[in-house]
Order: C-alpha cells, then structure tokens, then sequence
C-alpha cells in the first residue's frame, strides 16, 4: 500500500468504503522463500567434507551440525552431540582436544593442514575473505543451487526405521546434499557436480578399520602442537604464500565471530548472591520464632489490638515471600550487536534482519500533546534499522483530527529530520530531547559541515514546532458543523463514539522518500471503527485492531508497541530484541523481549519514586533468571505468532538409541508386545494432529487462493473445509488475515492487490469484526482487565513461552512521567484496580494455567502482581495502632522478655541487612530504595484501598469506574506541576492517618509529662511507631501543602507541634515531679528554729 493512496474510512458492516485524496496503487512485493538444510545450532549450511560428502558429525544420530560448530562444541563446549548426548569422535582432518580417543593411522596428520598447492593459495585467499564476508543463515539468496539425485546405497538396517531415524539419516551412511553454498573455512573442494561415493561398512568389521584406532594419544598431540607452532611461525613470517600477509589473526577462525551466539547470560557473582540468600533464609528462620513469640504471648490489657497487629503482620509475611522469592536467581544479559549485523547483514547483499511493525497508541491529544507524539514518531523512523523492514501504526482511538494534521505535519518534517540522524549518528533521535540536551554536541563529532546542518536542523524545527502549536491552537475551538478537510470533506471521526474505521499511509513504498531520495519506513495513521452499542474493550481492543492492519498490510514476524509519551532513546533498539528474538539457539522459544522504563523530567529526590527503580532494576532482573519478566505495556517486541494464541516449539527428545547389530528377530521379540497399544495411540494422535499441523504449516496456499473471492471448498477435499472454517472461527472472517496468520516468518500473500488489501484492512478494523472470535480470549491483548498487560504476558506464559528483559547500556525508551501527586496517585490506582478484577476474575494465577508451561516462581509473580492491592486493608490498620496505643496507652506487646527481645532485635537487623544486600548486586541507590518504600506506604493506604472498593463494585455490582488519562506534560517552567494541588478523594485516607499519628504523638507525649519519668520508658516503643509512620507519608505530606523555592509549609506544621509540646510544660509548675498519693500537707506557720 502506498503512501499516496489517501485516507480510506469505511464500515465493513455498512458496506461503505470513502477514498479521500487518492493518487495511486501500488502492490507489496511478495517474500522470498529459501530452502536449504541448516544446522541446528548456528542456522548456516551444514557442508560437505572434503571429500564431498555431506558432512556428519555425530555417528550415531546423525544429527545436523556444521563444521565449525563441531569443532567450537569440542573444543569450547560440552563435547556432547546435542540430540543423543554422545561424545564426538574426532573426524579427518580435524584437530584434536584432550579427550579423543586413540586412533589408527587412517588420518593423514603429517598433511593434516596442507590444504593445497601452490597454485590454490590465491584461492584459498579469496575463499576466506569470502568466509568473513558471507556468513549467514542459507548462503548467498541469489546462488545458483545444484540439485544431485539421492545415491542409492545399501543400508546397514535395511531400509527399516531405526530408533526413530530415517534411513537416510543414519549416521553410517550419509546421505548426499549438495548446494552451492559458501563456507567459513574455505577448504578446496572438489567439483559438486561430480557423483559422489559413499563409503560403505561392514558392521560385522570393528570401528577400528574405518579409522577409529589405537595410536598413542600422547604421540599424536605431540606432532600436533609440532605442527601447529610451525603453521602460525610460518604465518608471522609472511612465508606462507597461502595465506593473506596480515596481523589480524582473525585470518585463520577456529569459531567464525557471525556463527556465536548473538547474546549471553551473565549470573550475579556468588560473592553478592551467595550472602543475600543467606540473609533471606535467615530472615525465614527468625520470623518463624518471631511468629511463635506473637502468637503465644497476646497482650492480655489490649488484647483487640494485638489481635489486629498479628493479623496484619502475618499478612505482611505472606507478601514479603511473595515479593521476595521470585528474587531468588536474577541474572543480566548481554547482546552482541556487530554478531548480529555479521551475521544477517552481510555486504553487497541485501538485509536478512527481521521485519518489524512499530505501534503508537493514543487517545486524547489534549492530554497527550501531538508534540509528544511526533516525537515518538520521528524517533522510530529514524532508528538505525532497515527501512524496508520497519513500519509505524499510529492508533489515533479518539478519532482526532488534531493527531491526522499533526501526523502529517510529523511525515513531511521527517524527510528532513531522518537523513540528518543518519548522517550524524546523533542519539537521541527525538528532536525535542536532543536540542535540549545539556551536554556538549560537538563530542565526536568529526564532519566539517556538522555545526552548519544542526543549526539549519534546529531551525527547522522550531518552525516545526510553531505549525504543531498553530494546531492545537486551533482545536480549542470545535465548528459547530464539524471539522472539514482541506479537500471540503467533513473529517468522518467529527462524532467520537460513532465514526468509521479510517486508514492513511502517509509514508510508503513510493511515495515516502526523504530529500536525499533515500526510501523511508512506513508511516500508517489508524482509527478503528466505533459504533454505539458495541464494547471497544480501550486500549486492548485498539492494540489488536492494530494487529490485525499490520497483518493484512506489512505482516511482519515481528511487533513493538510503545505509548505516545515513550521515544526511542537508542536508536540500535530494535537491534537489542532481535539479538533474543533471531538467536538461533533461544529466539524459538521467547514471545517477548520487554525493556525496563525510563523517564525524562523527574525532579532530582524523584519523591513519588516515578522512577520505580526497585521493580524494574531488582524484581525484573530476578523474573528473567526464571520464565522471564512480567509484560508491562510499553517498550516491548513481541513475536507476532505468540500474541495469535499459539504454544511454542517443543524442543525434540532424543530417540532411544539401539544397537544395530541385534538380530531383527529379537528386536521384534522385545518391542512388539509392548508398544503395538503405544504405536496405536501415537497413530491416532497423529492423524488428530495432521489436519490442524497443515492448515497452520502445510497448506497456506490454499488459504491464499481464496483472498479475492473466498475459500473454494472441494467437495473431495472436507479436511481442509474444516482447517479453514475453524481458522476462521478463531481469527475472524477475512480471508486475508487468516492467511497471514499461516506465514510464520511473516510476508504478504501472493497475488494480494491493493484494492483487496484496504477493503480487508477496513474489514479488520470494524467493531464487530471480533464476535465470536478468540480475539481478546485466547489471541492478542486479553480483556478483562484495565491493565491488559499483565494478563497478556500472563496468558503468554501459561502456554510455556518465555521472555526476556534487555537493559542496553544506553536506555533504550525514555517516557513521560507525571509530575504531581494527584496524577501519580491515579495512574496507581488504574494499576491497582487492573491487578483487583484479574484477582477477581477466572485468570487468577491462584487457580488458572496449572498443566500448562508456567513455572511455580513465575506463578509467585502473578500472585503477588495481582494481590498486592488487598494489602492496603492490613496496612491501613497497622498504621492506625500507634495513634491508638498512644491515645489509650495501651501496647500491641506486653513487656518483654530478654529472649523476646532478642527475636525482635533479629528480625530488624535481618530486614535491614536484605535490603542492604539487594541494593548491592543490584546496583540500586539507597535514595531509590527509600523512595519505593515510602511510595509502597502512600500507595497503599490511598491508591490500592480505593482499587479494591472499585473492583469489588465493578465486578460484583456491575459498576464500571472510568480513568482519565495521566498528563503526560507540563508547563514551560522545569518541574511546575510538582506541588499543584489537585484535590482528590485518594488524599483522604493518608491526611487523616497523618493528622491522627500526630495527635497521639502530642497526646502521648503530653500524658508522659503529667505522669514523670517511669512514663518515658513505654512512651519511647510507641513513639518509634508513630513516627515510623509519618516518615514514611512524609512525601504525601511535603506534596501536599510543600512549595517549591521557599520554606516548606512542612517546617511551619513541625513548629506548632512542638510549641505544642513545650507549652504543655507551663501548664504545671514542677511537672517532672510525680504526684503524691499522700495526704495533703499545708505550712504551720510556726518557726521551728
């Protein structure tokens, strides 16, 4: 679809189909398929020998692998074939490693290295350039591929399956593949297009005959490591005529750099965890004595107050296990970015990376300001990808006009803007933050005409920004008649809750390029289709719209969402995913790659801890080293195929091994009475599955032959009738869309015109598109909650996928967070009240996704994700206990004992050392520590008690609660909104704890005063609780009556609480006297003298 086809509105259900603007057509180029075996390990050919047979390196299962892995796996790794766990034997020509067994002289170790003659060292030159330069998956797209017939050969089993191995896999005879493929070790083959002889063995014959022998080990590395010097003197020399005269020793690979894995795991030193995991078993330990002391001493004068504080603190433990064990194995990762590009970039060819489709989503762009949003925009068509790969949705789910403008306004500024960022390499590449970067730009820079273009940039850019004002201006005031377009067409989505689905692509294939005439990514504007009556589902159901017109349009394997305010602030981000997502040994297996948040514009103590750097820097790094990291709706790659509900690949058991040499006859003996019911079974489960493997792997161009005019049911052919309608019955009635869903790496449907893919791309798009459909059950974001990221990557998990959580050195998203408290205090409640419904509703970690692929430390996860609100209930009441105790004088514990006093002093030490220790392999400041224990204060008692009334009411009483969306900017002036004051109910619950601690404190202390010194000692236990409680809502109180650039109003409530005090003092006369029970003496009179 081009960028010149205008906007399209339309309503599949009122066959209405609007061009708006309309120039041209034009199609999507169709994918290239490949073929090819690869090795299992690293994705490249597997290879012949020298020889020319294919190359085999295990004997026993055959098992693909390339050369250079099976030299890398003997030398650096296990030694183990990965399928049957054998050791590798050591093959000709091939060095040796301790371990191998001794040999008889079959190899020619005297010639071992000589590769050729003097007339191919030019060759062998070439050739290994050519490794270094055409490494990869499948080789060279364009090589001419040679085709050899199958030898027949003779098999040592006959023709028969043998531990479930074809015949034409068996390791003693290898079968013949050729391929005119390029190989890292550039070897002097033979001519492919000779027949090739296989060397067949008798198995009657020992191994030994076919070279595996007993020659002394310790001779034979000896004339090895003669060998190996002389070949690497020879080389230093420059003698060798061979090899290319250079000093990088990357000349000679034992292990290419583009074969190794793309990234790596890096465990926590033991120095760090070790002792942290003490302390938390310790911890254990000492609040089992703890518990046991409560329990079985109550407070026999208080005894309603010790009930409650027990009952709180127990809760309290509960929560901190939660909270704590999923914590027990975090680890860090690593990515190689130059591996990657080595790897699926090679030069003169065209990218082999991944495609990818980037969404934006926003709603009010009074709220969130189309600046923002254009930034977000700018940054991603200016990431350093491919830009055939890459292309952007904007879910616009307000239907403003406001955003289309403004898109368009962001389309044509980028053809300035990309080129510029490319150029330079600048980061970030968002315009607003890079101009107001407070460091010094000139750093690295080395182009003479660099301070010229960024000035020139700038100014663009103001300009720029003073046509996205003029704007917003503008929409203040709404026509009475609608908005119009500037064609004199009314704008279709002038009614927000009633308007058409409506598509622009304002970058494309032809009509998106930038001033130098270099192709930019695609640019799409979406707003689905909204009608009365209907249940839109919010953000969820406009992520999945967007699913479904990235299917029909780019359909790449690959998706990324981010929210309007989160820029991309590494450029190499989408790199950073692809080294999970692409990585031949775990890209499988992972659904999503979630990168941790990051925010501009915090105040420097960050005291609403916005920044919420425990969770993302501690208890994510712990779910990683588990199934992976919990999905938190923003910043996130995705593997297109896991959002459409599917399980991931299972990995291949090894076959039982048998040894070839037993008569048939007694094979038949011990199998045939045992497994004739399992073959049966297996039989059935396979014919079930057959139908449901070829509709999804098998048969796609059956699903695509019908794009134009629906699926043609064969009268003969029921199976695939049945594949399709329940294809359809899970995905939804566009023929289109089901097709792509049967694309596992993604690309369009052959044959797809324009015109079939904006009707289906309007059809995908309707409100009604999702009845009777799986959408928002088992495929794409799930409903049912307002934080549908939880339960997406929850359902995710339940199915035995597993994530990943990538910290790039630099941040990969930055975002907007809110500035003051009544706007942070809601955006806690929203997510509160999403964890309350999921507790609430059939997903509940507590009794959902058991028998499926979840792990019982991930499931801890989701308990604690979704019960955390409900402790706001225990939390307020313990807060309220000291304000009690102090006013009635009463104490939640008796007096204690020495030992009991050794318990509580225990378990104080032991919070304080975790925390100390968790900050230490963590990285985690202790400002940052705070701030998050103070917020978990705050929010529990205003933000969380509220979303647990709401959820209730919304679940049992049908009583839906609507959310505002959180600011996402402020004024001008740095930090303006910190102490606006925005009353709000949330603010009730914290004051009137406040107030109330500080009125105990005040009668506490003054009842101490009246009553002398043996009240001073209790008083103190009573205190520290007190206080413990208002130093934690001490941000609420500073946000709430604080001001910036002069004395706090803080200082002046502390004044007057301890004049309070002092004042209490004058009220008698000698009050540190204790009063007399005695009677009342008065003066005689007389003198006693």
């Amino acid at each position: 679809m081009e960028a010149s086809a205008g906007l399209v509105a339309g309503s599949h259900n009122r066959n209405e189909l609007v061009v708006i603007r309309r120039d041209g057509e034009s199609g999507p180029k169709p994918l290239q398929q490949l073929s090819g075996q690869i090795c299992q390990i690293c994705g490249d050919d597997v290879g012949l020998t020298v020889g020319g047979d294919l190359f085999v390196a295990c004997n026993e299962c055959a098992f693909p692998i390339c050369r250079t892995c099976y030299e890398y796996e003997r030398r650096e790794g296990n030694q183990v074939c990965p399928q049957c766990k054998t050791r590798f034997k050591r093959l000709k020509g091939c060095p040796r490693v301790p371990g191998d067994d001794e040999e008889d002289d079959v190899d020619d170790l005297e010639h071992e290295f000589e590769w050729g003659d003097d007339h191919e060292s030019q060759y062998i030159a070439e050739a290994m350039l050519n490794g270094h330069m055409g490494h990869g998956r499948q080789g060279d797209i364009n090589a001419v591929q040679v085709v050899h017939p199958v030898l027949q050969v003779p098999l040592l089993t006959n023709g028969e399956m043998i531990d479930d191995i074809p015949p034409e896999q068996h390791a003693l005879v290898p079968s013949f593949m050729g391929g005119g493929v390029k190989r890292i070790h550039p070897l002097p083959f033979p001519d492919h297009n000779l027949p090739v002889h296989p060397r067949s063995m008798d198995p009657s014959k020992d191994l030994a005959a076919y070279g595996y022998g007993s020659i002394a080990w310790k001779e034979r590395m000896e004339i090895w490591k003669q060998k190996q010097e002389k070949l690497h003197m020879t080389r230093s020399n420059g003698g060798d005529k061979g090899w290319d005269n250079n000093d990088d020793e990357s000349d000679l690979p034992l292990m290419d750099e583009a074969r190794q894995p793309l990234s790596r795991k890096m465990p926590i030193p033991s120095s760090k965890i070790n002792p942290y995991r003490m302390i938390i078993l310790i911890r254990l330990v000492v609040a089992g004595f703890f518990f046991h002391y409560r329990i079985t001493n109550p407070a026999k004068d208080a005894y309603p107050l010790w009930l409650i504080s027990v009952i709180c603190e127990i809760w309290f433990a509960i929560s901190w296990i939660l909270d704590q064990f999923p914590k027990w194995l975090p680890i860090e990762r690593e990515t190689y970015l130059d591996r990657l590009s080595l790897r699926y970039e090679k030069e003169g060819q065209p990218s082999q990376l991944a495609s990818i489709d980037i969404f934006v989503s926003t709603v009010d762009p009074m709220k969130e300001p189309p600046l923002i949003t254009a930034n977000t925009v700018l940054s991603i068509l200016a990431m350093d990808y491919p830009v055939e790969k890459i292309s952007c949705y904007v879910s616009d789910d307000g239907a403003a006009m406001l955003t289309f403008e403004a898109l368009s306004e962001t389309s044509e500024f980028a053809k300035k803007w990309v080129p510029f960022c490319k150029k330079f390499s600048i980061e970030p590449r968002a315009p607003e933050w890079y101009f107001q970067q407070k460091i010094d730009y000139l750093k690295d820079k080395v182009h003479p005409s660099f301070v010229k273009e960024r000035r020139a940039m700038k100014r663009e850019y103001e300009e720029f920004k003073v046509r996205i004002n003029a704007l917003v201006a503008k929409a203040q005031k709404v026509p009475e008649e609608g908005w119009t377009m500037q064609d004199g067409t009314l704008w279709p989505g002038n009614n927000v809750r009633d308007h058409p689905g409506m598509i622009q692509v304002f970058l494309g294939q032809s009509g998106g390029h930038d001033i130098d005439g270099n192709e930019l990514p695609r640019l799409v504007y979406v707003s689905r289709e909204k009608r009365p009556g209907f249940n839109h589902h919010k953000k969820a159901g406009a992520m999945n719209a967007l699913v479904r017109v990235s299917a029909v349009l780019t359909n790449a394997p690959y998706l990324l969402n981010v929210d309007c305010d989160h820029y991309f602030n590494n450029s190499k981000a989408v790199r950073e995913a692809m080294c999970f997502m692409m990585d031949p040994l775990v890209g499988k297996q992972v659904c999503y790659v979630q990168f941790p948040q990051r925010f501009d514009g915090i105040d420097r103590h960050d005291r609403y801890a916005n920044r919420n750097t425990v969770f993302f820097d501690i208890n994510m790094k712990g779910l990683d080293g588990i199934q992976g990291p919990i999905y938190v709706g923003t910043g996130c790659a995705f593997r297109r195929q896991a959002l459409y509900g599917t399980d991931p690949p299972k990995k291949k058991k090894p076959p039982n091994r048998t040894c070839n040499c037993w008569p048939k006859w007694c094979c038949c003996c011990c199998c045939c009475t045992g497994s004739r019911k399992k073959k049966a079974t297996k039989a059935k489960q396979e014919n079930k599955k057959t139908s449901f493997k070829n509709a999804e792997n098998g048969t796609p161009a059956s699903a695509l032959e019908g794009i134009e005019g629906g699926v043609k049911a064969n009268g003969t052919d029921k199976q695939n009738l049945t594949s399709e309608q329940k294809l359809e019955k899970k995905f939804g009635q566009s023929p289109v869309f089901v097709a792509s869903t049967l694309l596992e790496n993604g690309g369009m449907p052959k044959g797809a015109t324009p015109a079939s893919l904006l009707k289906e791309a309007i059809h995908v798009i309707s409100c009604g598109y999702e009845d009777k459909t799986d959408w928002g059950k088992e495929i794409g974001w799930i409903y049912g909650s307002v934080t549908e990221d939880i339960l997406t990557g929850f359902k995710m998990h339940c199915h035995g996928w597993r994530s990943i959580y990538c910290i790039p050195s630099r941040p990969a998203f930055k975002g907007s967070a809110p500035l003051n408290l009544s706007d942070r205090l809601h955006q806690v409640l929203r997510w509160a009240l999403g964890s309350v419904e999921i507790f609430l509703s059939k997903h509940c970690p507590l009794w959902y996704g058991y028998g499926g692929g979840l792990k019982w430390l991930e499931r801890m996860s989701y308990i604690n994700a979704t019960i955390y609100p409900w402790t706001s209930i225990p939390l307020i009441a313990y807060c309220t206990l000291p304000a009690v105790c102090l006013l009635t004088g009463k104490f939640i514990t008796p007096e204690l004992s020495n030992v009991a006093s050794l318990w509580f002093l225990s378990l104080f030490i032991c919070i304080f050392a975790t925390g100390i220790l968790e900050m230490r392999w963590s990285g985690v400041g202790i400002d940052d520590w705070w701030r998050n224990e103070q917020f978990w204060v705050i929010g529990g008692v205003s933000a969380h008690l509220f979303a647990v009334f709401q959820g209730l009411l919304k679940v049992l009483a049908g009583i839906d609660t609507n959310f505002t969306v959180t600011s996402k900017a402020g004024d001008d002036e740095d930090f303006s909104e910190l102490y606006t004051f925005k009353w709000t109910t949330l603010l009730i619950p914290p004051t009137t704890l406040l107030i109330v601690n500080f009125i105990g404190v005040v009668a506490g202390v003054s009842n101490a005063i009246n009553n002398g010194y043996e009240s001073w000692g209790p008083l103190f236990g009573k205190l520290f609780f007190s206080f413990w409680v208002i130093v934690h809502l001490y941000p609420f109180l500073k946000g709430l009556v604080g001001r910036q650039n002069r004395t706090p109003t803080i200082v002046i409530v502390w004044s007057i609480l301890l004049a309070s005090i002092f004042s209490l003092l004058w009220v008698r006369i000698d009050p540190f006297l204790p009063k007399s029970d005695g009677p009342l003496l008065e003066e005689c009179g007389l003198d006693c003298n």
